[in-house]
């Protein structure tokens, strides 16, 4: 596992070529989603058609497919992750998800060159098992909640 977390070569990939600027190219990579429950693919939304914008702008997501049936739902994918909205009922308030990025303060830096409206990012260490994780969270328009957190060496 240890030879997952180089870091330096993760780092070096976020802004390339841009000097100690980085203000044109500092995006993340998000490397893995796990949701909060049970399903990161029917993340509960009021209405899909209004959440998508959001993710589109703000979280650099893409949408993947979209369906009618059996209640209408979006896939949104970026970076080679997915997740789902659906309109199924749930409380969205209570679900939401942990994305894994390269680079927490760039993924910060992007969602606010993106239209995030969020003064501070509040980084803070948490600690899930024998791994600790620099964090941030966002709740998005819709109620959902994320975290996004990069893995201390």
């Amino acid at each position: 596992m240890a030879d997952e977390l180089p870091g330096d070569a993760s780092a070096g990939s976020v802004v390339p070529g841009s000097g100690s600027t980085g203000e044109t190219e500092m995006k993340a990579v998000f490397k893995s989603a796990w949701p909060y429950q049970e399903d990161k693919m029917n993340l509960p939304v009021a209405n899909v058609e209004i959440a998508i914008p959001f993710y589109k702008t703000i979280m650099g997501f893409q949408v993947v497919s979209r369906k009618d049936s059996p209640f209408k739902s979006a896939v949104l994918g970026r970076d080679g992750i997915q997740m789902g909205l659906a309109e199924n009922g749930g409380d969205p308030a209570q679900e939401g998800c942990f994305f894994e990025v390269d680079d927490v303060e760039a993924a910060f830096a992007e969602l606010k060159s993106n239209g995030l409206e969020q003064e501070e990012a509040d980084f803070r260490i948490d600690r899930h098992g024998d791994t600790s994780w620099k964090v941030f969270f966002v709740v998005a328009p819709d109620g959902l909640c994320y975290c996004l957190g990069e893995r201390q060496s």
